[in-house]
């Protein structure tokens, strides 16, 4: 597992976790009096129990001994505010207290940790609008999409409030007289939790929510360029904690970068690892955390496509493919970035979708009327430019968009490309931008095989009023993906489902129907109550 775990230091490294986010002895312009947090306009993040540096480790108290980052915000590239991570000393000192704080949690039952639970929900609801705010300053994504992300949180807090009181397996038909086969879910213990910058608040919560109600404390690492909203939301609950007498443990955070990350994927302590980020990084800590027989449960890639059959509704189609390619500036893991129509109506869709595109309102991601902000870093526009560039050297024709836009921040062009093969490089590479592409098909069979031809298999989806072709697109030769859906866009999932993808996406499931099991683990219980002791399958042994 050396190289494995070399590869890991380099993945996470290039991964973090990002260059943005630069240590406070390179970052001489992040000075106090520039921060964004010192300034008038932004004060309302004090309400929130932010200041100009923040501590970045909680166990049941605050502290936090490693490298000071600084966090920008995407519209401008301004730094924020400042945040000192955890050293690996804060993490063993954290991950010590939690496995304390589990043997407590452990004993509470089941309804009454989905009443803690439930004043989580209750403390975002009260912070919603403000904490919505802060995703829009340090993630860039715009105020519509940051408030409902928090809203993700409050929901699949008030649906694990619920399981709280539905979590346990069958009573079983013995075959064996006077023996009763019963299946027991207990908590696994420990969940690490590791997010990623694109859904800073949602993703803790599907994971944080669910694993609370099943009994186990979670230890999460945040994306560093997203590291305030990771204070932020664990001030809301870790004020839960304490106004119920509870450690504070229970709901651990340790901001850091690729130290922190490894050390979670090879800590035999962790007894489910949550990775959420791309599938490069994904794999390698899948690898490290089989190494050691661990759990991991990983939501990473996609390389979503749209299909649109020559008997679609176009008043559907048009929104949906815009909203799916262009929402959080093609920054989701289920945007759609490939768009496949049937030739016979290719050229009346295509034109609709360019004067769309042209009405789409760029600004500031905080502005009311704003529907399309920023990509996160200045890495990402890099990607942007390099993928346009191959999409036109592969034989592309970028029919909207295609530029970086001169303004402050990092704001690319929401961009369609035309003309390209469907097994073009490009097109078969998820670039994290907002770059669609779009291609003709003749026949049902070829596009249904175009859909499933990527590495990866998060999310899909069919425009038609057929039904039997939207049977067998559900069916055994349709959709390979996680998620698959029909007149609706590829993103935009409820809570209420199992979310999560197969190939390369990773085969984890999160938030709802029975992803619960993901964070328990089951035994088969077999009780004789009777005085004496048959064998199964009638085996006589005397």
């Amino acid at each position: 597992m050396a190289l494995g775990g070399a590869m890991l230091r380099t993945t996470l490294r290039l991964c973090a976790l990002s260059r943005r986010v630069r240590s406070a002895s390179a970052a001489s312009s992040a000075s106090m009096s520039t921060l964004l947090i010192s300034q008038g306009r932004y004060s309302w993040l004090q309400e929130l129990g932010l200041r100009e540096e923040n501590e970045g480790v909680y166990n049941g108290s605050w502290g936090g001994r490693g490298e000071v980052v600084t966090t920008y915000c995407p519209a401008n590239n301004q730094p924020i505010a400042r945040v000192r991570q955890a050293s690996i000393e804060d993490y063993e000192e954290t991950l010590k207290k939690a496995k304390e704080a589990w043997k407590v949690w452990a004993e509470v039952p089941a309804p009454k940790r989905g009443e803690i639970v439930r004043q989580i929900g209750d403390a975002l609801r009260k912070k919603i609008n403000v904490l919505g705010n802060l995703v829009s300053l340090e993630m860039g994504k715009i105020s519509a999409e940051s408030v409902g992300e928090v809203q993700e949180y409050v929901d699949v807090c008030d649906y694990a409030v619920g399981l709280s009181r539905m979590i346990g397996g069958p009573v079983l038909p013995s075959e064996r007289p006077g023996h009763a086969l019963i299946e027991q879910w207990n908590p696994l213990g420990l969940v690490g939790i590791i997010t990623a910058f694109n859904f800073p608040v949602a993703v803790y919560g599907w994971n944080n929510a669910i694993a609370m109600v099943c009994g186990n404390v979670c230890l999460w690492k945040g994306a560093p360029t997203t590291s305030l909203v990771s204070v932020a939301v664990t001030k809301i609950v870790a004020q839960v904690l304490e106004d119920n007498k509870l450690p504070g443990a229970i709901c651990s955070l340790v901001c850091g970068g690729a130290d922190i990350g490894k050390a979670m994927a090879k800590d035999e302590r962790v007894d489910l690892l949550s990775f959420t980020g791309s599938t490069n990084v994904g794999k390698q800590v899948a690898m490290v955390v089989q190494e050691r027989f661990g759990r991991s449960l990983l939501e990473l890639g996609g390389n979503n496509a749209i299909i649109v059959f020559e008997d679609a509704d176009l008043q559907l189609v048009i929104p949906s493919a815009l909203f799916a390619a262009v929402g959080t500036a093609g920054q989701r893991c289920t945007t759609a970035r490939r768009l496949f129509l049937h030739e016979s109506i290719h050229d009346e869709v295509v034109e609709k979708l360019v004067k769309a595109y042209a009405q789409v309102r760029i600004g500031d991601p905080w502005d009311a009327n704003t529907l399309y902000g920023p990509l996160h870093t200045e890495q990402a526009v890099k990607l942007y430019v390099d993928a346009v560039a191959q999409a036109k050297q592969q034989g592309g024709s970028v029919v909207y968009g295609g530029k970086v836009i001169d303004r402050p921040g990092n704001y690319v062009e929401p961009t369609i490309v035309t003309g390209l093969p469907h097994n073009a490089p490009i097109v078969q590479t998820e670039t994290f931008v907002p770059i669609l592409y779009v291609m003709k098909f003749k026949t049902e069979e070829e596009a249904f095989a175009w859909n499933n031809e990527v590495k990866q298999g998060l999310s899909s989806s069919i425009f038609t009023k057929d039904l039997g072709r939207i049977f067998r697109w559900l069916g055994p030769k349709g959709s390979d993906c996680g998620i698959v859906n029909v007149n609706i866009p590829t993103s935009g999932a409820e809570i209420g489902g199992a979310f999560g993808g197969n190939k390369h996406t990773g085969g984890g499931r999160e938030s709802g129907s029975d992803s619960w099991k993901q964070y328990m683990r089951r035994s088969t219980c077999t009780i004789n109550y009777s005085k004496d002791l048959p064998l199964a399958q009638g085996i006589k042994f005397q």
